[in-house]
């Protein structure tokens, strides 16, 4: 197994904001793994906020003994393996997980939605995200969302009931919501939650501290609207957690360590009868095929990463109709791929 890594800077649209965070560009690291002549590819996004960083992500991948991945591959394994490495780097592990992945599908000659049993038929519309900002910025943003049925919004600050408005003076469309642990008072959650029901929001994410399991679970007795947790699942083991507390969780493979162990908590999460949402960070085609794999097996879908960016350095994965398309190209299907983006 050869690794080749560089990094690169995934710049937004606009400056991008939720609860206490404010960013214009994302840093990555873009993995090329080769076995066999084979080329697989990942992706490691890293928001500052959460700790990773280039370097770090660098670091790890010095310490990986890559003559242990050996075909069949055993990602059970793997991520054991690597998690052994270090506890933490979640994106970096997605990266490699991802690119096994991609080689996985390659070796196979099938796509690795049909390795992970996702019908392409059953791909749910995906949401486009509306970030904090000006009533003016937001009514520029929800007119950049042509194409989708459904929109993101970030809340959590004293201003959520003037953002949905703005949003609904020029938009009727259905609302996804994410609190990102903004909301502090139960009580006043609960009215407002109440209010965006009215409003048209269908999901609601993270309202409080993920810290906070009661004050979770008595707004998710309470709610008319599904409650997800967020930032309080990353990783497989979080799910018991959690169980109870919410209607379900968000996944997001850069917190999850990548696709396989993404694959079972999707499984584990409807063991307990949770609903699932497959969310992204700010991501190239690389990882929003990579989501887009298991996306048909859950219930929302919020990978609109490469429709914020400006250089995204991959051909966008096709989209119609508010749903991602699927097409039947070997592992990860990626398309646009530059010869010189690894040997510049």
């Amino acid at each position: 197994m050869q690794a080749v890594h560089i990094s690169f800077n995934l710049e937004l649209k606009h400056p991008f904001s939720i609860t206490g965070f404010t960013r214009t560009s994302t840093p990555l690291l873009l993995l090329k793994l080769t076995y066999e002549n084979i080329d697989g590819y990942g992706e490691a996004s890293m928001v500052p906020y959460l700790g990773e960083s280039y370097q770090s992500a660098s670091s790890f991948l010095k310490k990986v003994d890559w003559t242990r991945f050996t075909y069949p591959f055993d990602f059970s394994g793997i991520i054991s393996y690597l998690d052994a490495i270090d506890q933490g780097n979640p994106a970096v592990k997605a990266a490699i997980d991802i690119a096994l992945n991609d080689i996985n599908g390659k070796l196979l000659q099938k796509p690795c939605y049909e390795i992970y049993k996702a019908d392409p038929a059953k791909m749910p519309v995906t949401s486009y995200t509306i970030g904090m900002d000006t009533p003016e910025v937001i009514k520029e943003k929800v007119a950049e969302a042509k194409g989708f049925k459904v929109l993101k919004v970030k809340l959590g600050s004293a201003n959520d009931k003037e953002l949905i408005s703005t949003i609904r003076s020029v938009s009727n469309l259905p609302l996804y919501a994410d609190a990102n642990q903004g909301w502090k008072d139960r009580k006043t959650a609960i009215d407002l939650i109440y209010w965006l029901y009215n409003q048209g929001v269908v999901v609601i994410e993270q309202p409080m501290d993920k810290k906070d399991m009661e004050g979770n679970a008595w707004l998710t007795t309470r709610s008319p609207i599904p409650i997800l947790a967020d930032e309080a699942v990353q990783r497989l083991s979080d799910i018991d957690k959690v169980k109870g507390a919410y209607h379900g969780i968000n996944i997001k493979l850069m917190k999850s360590g990548g696709m396989y162990e993404a694959h079972q908590m999707i499984l584990k999460a409807r063991s307990y009868g949770m609903k699932v949402m497959i969310g992204c960070m700010s991501e190239t085609s690389i990882a929003t095929r990579a989501g887009l794999a298991l996306a048909p097996l859950c219930d929302w879908v919020d990978l609109d990463g490469p429709f914020l960016t400006t250089n995204n350095p991959f051909e966008q994965p096709p989209f119609e109709n508010g749903r991602y398309i699927l097409k039947d190209l070997p592992g990860l299907g990626l398309k646009g791929l530059s010869p010189n983006l690894f040997h510049p």
